[in-house]
């Protein structure tokens, strides 16, 4: 009896379980604790924390691969995460998201304002500057990539990139850039403030001009034509994106944008999620090089934000400080956030400021140069 109790015992996960299994356990946790009490991101940090939670419980084996034996048979089907892996792996889940985010987007404030598009790539300076610093730190021209995308506040993205350019590092690029894009709040506002005068916050900007529905059809249509023929590699991000945005603005696929915004977006979702949160094993996550990329992604995402508001700035002057600079911050594509923390400090500074839509220019034109700058580093560097 007692040689029974002791081999069930032996087969239990407390008894498997290393040091750096429960340390993983904890920061699981932890995560659990940011997104269900301080509801930082609760849509993908829930499912990342909980997948990364079931992956670090001992003899689980949910992301166990198949086991054939000598003549072919399926011997052990494998793990259940380990097939929702395959969506990431294979570059099939990132480009679906763009398709519900295109599907949920108003474009209109960006035709309306196309100059605009210059705030938008200003912020994705913080990408290749961060690139040249994970470079500097050790990382391989490809993790470097992999790394500096973050700095794009496009959690699609960047594990878009990370899955083709640098896997191993997927977990804590995906980790850290989700928690940079729930932090937009307090990490832009003390630069956004450092950076401009109280002038210039004060700005109050011209309403936009109205925008018809054959410009916001042609749109969409007219950006995967050019940047496709341009940049081959951007095609997967920005062709759904582009896609989702026609359902949405041709007024006769109604079923299939709502399906891309809720049902499909929200299955992908989950699944993304708990695939890249299981991706965090202890043997991956606990590295210096965890360290190097959570100090590496806020200072991508701090030039980012610092490059448009600059750009912001250089506007206000040549305008005849017409352009309010803080628009600049929303160039980062974390939509619809950093564009409400740009109305945020507008108000602050001017209680009859009304920049939201203002900032919704430079926030999609951010969404679209983070695919272009991924595309771009996809034909160097893969």
């Amino acid at each position: 009896m007692l040689d029974k109790i002791l081999l069930f015992i032996q087969q239990t996960g407390f008894y498997a379980m290393t040091w750096q299994q429960l340390l993983m356990i904890i920061i699981s946790c932890f995560l659990l604790y940011l997104g269900l009490v301080k509801k930082y991101e609760p849509l993908l940090m829930i499912p990342i924390s909980f997948g990364m939670l079931l992956s670090n419980l001992p003899l689980g084996g949910v992301l166990s691969q198949p086991i054939y034996d000598a003549s072919g048979q399926l011997v052990s089907p494998g793990g259940l995460i380990h097939y929702f892996y395959q969506g990431i792996k294979l570059g099939i889940f990132p480009p679906l998201i763009f398709l519900g985010i295109g599907a949920m987007t108003d474009f209109g404030p960006l035709i309306a304002n196309p100059k605009t598009l210059l705030l938008g790539a200003a912020a994705q300076f913080g990408i290749f500057t961060t690139l040249i610093g994970a470079m500097l730190l050790g990382f391989t021209p490809a993790q470097a990539g992999a790394i500096g995308i973050i700095g794009g506040a496009d959690g699609p993205t960047a594990i878009y990139l990370a899955s083709l350019l640098a896997p191993e590092l997927l977990s804590s690029i995906a980790i850290a850039a989700y928690s940079y894009m729930a932090l937009v709040p307090m990490i832009q506002p003390p630069i956004m403030r450092a950076l401009t005068t109280k002038k210039e916050r004060e700005v109050v900007m011209e309403q936009l001009r109205p925008v018809s529905k054959t410009e916001k059809i042609l749109f969409p249509i007219v950006v995967v034509i050019i940047t496709g023929l341009l940049l081959p590699a951007s095609v997967p991000l920005l062709g759904m994106l582009m896609l989702g945005n026609l359902f949405r603005e041709s007024g006769l696929t109604d079923r299939l944008s709502k399906a891309s915004q809720n049902e499909l977006n929200n299955i992908i979702v989950i699944l993304l999620g708990v695939a890249v949160g299981a991706s965090a094993t202890a043997d991956k996550f606990l590295s210096y090089q965890t360290l190097f990329i959570i100090v590496l992604g806020l200072a991508a995402f701090s030039v980012g934000t610092a490059a448009g508001v600059i750009m912001g700035k250089i506007m206000y002057k040549m305008s005849g400080g017409k352009v309010n600079p803080l628009i600049g911050s929303a160039g980062v594509s974390a939509v619809p956030m950093a564009a409400r923390v740009s109305q945020s400090e507008g108000r602050r500074a001017n209680p009859n400021n009304y920049l939201l839509m203002h900032a919704m220019g430079p926030n999609v034109a951010g969404v679209i140069g983070s695919a272009i700058a991924a595309g771009i580093l996809l034909s160097l560097l893969k």
